[in-house]
């Protein structure tokens, strides 16, 4: 009997590591151009740190493009409307970024109605299908609503990883609850309203409860009768509320029939493009330790780059 725990697939969040490294990296780095190049040497440290530590033979790297194109937003157009756009010197990063990806020979998932969590949750879905189990690197708690019995996250700059059934106490809802707990209490991060009073402690106890946000607004009736401190109050928001509530459960919900493009191949880590790469590296003005690091990082021969055509 083979009780071995399936291969894994790493789905990594990096806009997260992108955004990270723009506001932490003093703006010092630039390109052949004259633009700052920091947040593409922050992204590069993180991607050679996991290709160094894991190893992986299966990986896909997810980009945020539907910055305002996103289906959410035909939904509910103030969804993220209280970010500011991206700067056109941050904007040129993430190219470089998808860039840097594609020449280590790592599959890029980028789409302009899906964001980067969509492609994950479809991604693991369609892994999950063939066999292997999703390694999310990414500290956003919206992706927890995606793990299952093999799965798990992993908060790479904090080294904490998790699977389903740690879910719980780390947010006090279980990975299938993520969707509708969100809904109930908003996303101030994603502009996401939720039902007014309603707040973590009440959610919480609430989906406990009745399990899903289904039972509960179909069950309300039952809401003031709970052991439940402003129960009446809460039963009245729930009910004033009731399709604000399941809107932003829409928004909440990862998708998870984004399209892919050609995933036939399992993410299997590609052949790293030598010239691309070094292309790349002289545009980035990267330095030689971090040219090195990078080429010994997929297999190619950083001496011989160095020899001249």
């Amino acid at each position: 009997m083979n009780n071995a725990a399936p291969t894994p697939v790493y789905l990594v969040d990096a806009s997260l590591y992108v955004f990270r490294a723009w506001h932490s990296i003093p703006d010092e780095f630039q390109d052949a151009e004259g633009w700052p190049t920091n947040a593409v040497h922050g992204f590069a440290r993180f991607l050679l740190e996991l290709i160094e530590r894991e190893r992986p033979r299966h990986i896909a790297i997810a980009f945020d493009e539907a910055l305002d194109s996103c289906f959410r937003n035909a939904i509910y157009p103030a969804y993220k409307a209280n970010r500011d756009p991206a700067p056109d010197a941050l904007k040129r990063q993430f190219v470089h970024c998808q860039a840097l990806c594609r020449a280590l020979g790592l599959a890029v998932l980028s789409d302009s109605q899906y964001e980067a969590d969509d492609l994950i949750g479809s991604a693991i879905v369609s892994m999950r299908g063939h066999g292997y189990r999703g390694v999310i690197v990414s500290a956003d708690k919206d992706l927890s609503q995606l793990l299952d019995t093999h799965d798990e996250q992993w908060d790479f700059a904090r080294g904490q990883r998790w699977g389903a059934d740690g879910v719980h106490a780390r947010q006090g809802v279980h990975a299938r609850q993520v969707a509708d707990y969100l809904a109930l209490t908003g996303d101030a991060v994603d502009n996401i309203p939720g039902v007014p009073g309603i707040g973590a402690k009440t959610a919480a106890a609430l989906l406990a409860h009745f399990d899903t946000l289904d039972a509960l607004l179909a069950r309300v009736e039952e809401v003031p009768f709970l052991r439940l401190r402003g129960a009446a109050s809460a039963a009245a928001r729930l009910r004033e509320h009731r399709a604000q509530a399941l809107l932003c459960r829409q928004l909440t919900t990862i998708a998870l029939d984004a399209p892919l493009g050609d995933s036939s191949g399992h993410f299997v880590r590609g052949q790293a493009d030598a010239a691309g790469l070094m292309e790349l590296c002289d545009r980035l003005r990267f330095g030689p330790m971090t040219r090195r690091r990078l080429h010994e990082a997929v297999g190619l021969d950083f001496a011989a780059s160095q020899v001249p055509s």
